[in-house]
């Protein structure tokens, strides 16, 4: 790891647990936490809104923007938003770092995400667009990952635990 890399940065699909593992990551370490939906819709912000208010093309430039930022903090647990992986100069970023793709079935999803939940591109059917978004997006998040732990039947707990045994035997964290 760099000295002005991200320690560790989780991406995949919503209702993966990127956001709980992250925050259990960030504890675990001691180290600081940065999350692009955060960055962008502040701590008590609703990125869905968001998005709707943006449209997905200036939403997703801001995303970019903010997953550039997030990519620039050394050492820090860094968690991006379901579509940044969408964006090539974002897979382009990602290159070289200890990324960890939190996977995760759509029977698993659906109930953590919620049929109603905001979430930014889950408009209309919820299950078919997660579905299709999932399909889309994977072959990203295999192209970025580093390691990929599927979370379908994991608690976060577990989750973090697997995440730490893949940075450790990379020597990614404590270096």
């Amino acid at each position: 790891m760099s000295e002005t890399s991200p320690a560790v940065v989780l991406v995949g699909p919503p209702g993966a647990g990127k956001s709980t593992v992250g925050r259990l990551l960030a504890h675990a370490t001691g180290r600081r936490l940065v999350e692009t939906d955060e960055i962008l819709a502040g701590p008590d912000g609703d990125v869905g809104e968001l998005f709707l208010d943006l449209g997905e093309e200036r939403f997703r430039a801001a995303e970019r923007e903010a997953a550039a930022g997030a990519l620039a903090e050394p050492g820090a647990v860094v968690v991006l938003g379901g579509g940044a992986v969408s964006d090539d100069r974002t897979r382009a970023r990602l290159r070289d770092l200890p990324v960890v793709f939190l996977d995760v079935s759509l029977a698993a999803a659906v109930p953590r995400v919620g049929l109603d939940a905001p979430r930014p591109v889950l408009v209309g059917s919820p299950r078919a667009a997660y579905k299709s978004l999932a399909a889309e997006r994977r072959p990203w998040y295999l192209e970025s990952a580093r390691w990929t732990v599927d979370t379908s039947e994991l608690d976060p707990e577990e989750v973090c635990t697997r995440v730490l045994s893949y940075l450790d035997q990379g020597s990614t964290l404590d270096s």
